[in-house]
């Protein structure tokens, strides 16, 4: 069922406006991307939660990130640079303390830290308020604070389910069993098992309603879980139980973020190029990884090496029926090669992007519509028909993943403009810079300073 039609953002919230290059030839590049955002929040939360200091070898540096760290510092961990080992942005120490409460926290966009920091902020000293962007307000949180009152936690949120609200911490908190409906994110269940192992009776949940989206995330949290020495019991289907324990201090290098790698690698698919990403993983949580599968169903010759994954055009794009709901994240990047495609697609099982950064579906289907594509927003995805591209502005509703979009895009599409690029920080500050050097090496591909019309 087509969803109402997102609010495009003022004028006065666009940061500048981005001319994407366009892709005069085949493309021939490594890309070297840092660390995972899923991970490298999550050895955040459990470093800060840990019985000693914590080394994190390569985290990400994004806005997301830096949330997470300055939260968690407002909380009493210390989280400090250190020489980096691999000669890149420096690690980052951290070092676990008593959590002290009468702070504020600014969660900015963030699910995984207006998600994963409540449970936390429950075993604080004192009051914690959570609020963030004014797009965060509306992304659902009732589960999960539900489940958190289950518990034993004490907060308020003023009936809305939704951002801001106060954790007050009493310096513990009971835990127990609970069940809640993680049907719109799988973010529910991995933030109450990240505190779980700090409960006095752990957490076991049971999860009723429809499927879990994202469930690659889950299995991330439980494998992070399992590496700092907490116990663990999936094996009945919707049900987590995690254990009361202490949580080992970590030493770990963050994998590379597969996710924000799509439209890297979709862009040898595009041009008839050659993208290979360095250090990808052979075994992975990371839901990411499911973008070989559906760029090579698109046409790429895909191959993983000791080296890296890389991915070559054929010099077609073929369109796909394809089911994102286990890697949702994927769906404006594969959206965007499906309007490059020689065929239609359809985009099935990702309804609950209604609920992320913006209502995604309706902002792909009203972005692709303006530059030309038919699209139809379906009750759990789109169809999209490829049509001759026509340049436009192209909007982001502050979301990075709409950068990433756009960006795919703009290989094919000359004179494609897309408003407030600054916007993809979320994830990867760096990315027209590495976009730029993909597609056009020499330049320097920073967006305008000024700003573009919404």
């Amino acid at each position: 069922m087509p969803s109402p039609d997102p609010v495009r953002p003022p004028a006065r919230a666009v940061e500048g406006s981005w001319t994407v290059p366009t892709a005069d030839g085949p493309v021939d590049a490594d890309v070297v991307l840092p660390g995972s955002k899923s991970l490298t929040n999550r050895f955040l939360v459990l470093a800060a939660l840990a019985n000693g200091p914590s080394l994190l070898r390569r985290p990400l540096r994004s806005r997301d990130t830096l949330l997470m760290a300055q939260a968690l510092r407002q909380l009493g961990a210390g989280i400090e640079d250190t020489t980096s080992h691999s000669g890149q942005l420096p690690d980052w120490v951290v070092t676990p303390a008593t959590l002290r409460g009468d702070v504020q926290v600014d969660c900015g966009l963030a699910g995984t830290v207006m998600r994963f920091l409540p449970p936390v902020a429950a075993l604080a000293a004192g009051p914690v308020t959570f609020d963030g962007d004014a797009q965060a307000r509306v992304r659902p949180m009732g589960p999960v604070l539900e489940a958190m009152r289950a518990l034993g936690a004490d907060l308020d949120d003023g009936g809305r389910g939704t951002l801001p609200f106060t954790v007050r911490g009493r310096g513990s908190m009971p835990g127990g069993a609970v069940t809640l409906d993680a049907s719109a994110s799988s973010q529910f269940i991995s933030a109450l098992l990240l505190a779980g192992p700090r409960y006095d009776d752990g957490v076991t949940i049971h999860h009723e309603g429809e499927p879990v989206p994202s469930e690659p995330h889950i299995e991330m949290t439980i494998e992070t879980l399992r590496d700092a020495g907490a116990l663990i019991d999936d094996s009945v289907p919707n049900t987590w139980r995690v254990e009361p324990s202490e949580i080992n201090a970590l030493d770990v290098q963050v994998e590379p973020d597969l996710s924000n790698a799509a439209p890297f690698l979709a862009a040898g698919l595009v041009t008839g190029g050659r993208v290979t990403v360095p250090s990808w993983p052979h075994h992975t949580t990371q839901a990411g990884d499911a973008i070989r599968d559906i760029l090579d169903a698109m046409g790429a010759d895909v191959n993983l090496s000791r080296e890296g994954l890389t991915v070559s055009g054929t010099g077609e794009v073929s369109g796909i029926d394809v089911d994102l709901h286990d890697a949702s994240e994927l769906t404006p990047v594969v959206a965007a090669v499906a309007a490059l495609a020689d065929s239609p697609t359809v985009i099935r099982g990702v309804a609950h992007i209604r609920g992320h950064e913006t209502d995604r579906l309706a902002a792909l289907a009203r972005e692709l519509g303006t530059l030309g594509t038919v699209v139809t927003e379906t009750e759990d995805g789109l169809r999209i028909e490829p049509k001759p591209l026509r340049p436009s502005l192209f909007h982001t509703y502050a979301d990075h993943r709409m950068v990433m979009a756009g960006a795919v895009l703009g290989l094919r599409c000359e004179g494609l403009v897309i408003e407030d690029a600054g916007t993809v920080a979320k994830t990867l500050p760096e990315f027209t810079q590495l976009w730029h050097h993909l597609v056009a090496p020499g330049t320097l591909g920073a967006p305008s300073t000024s700003a573009a019309s919404a």
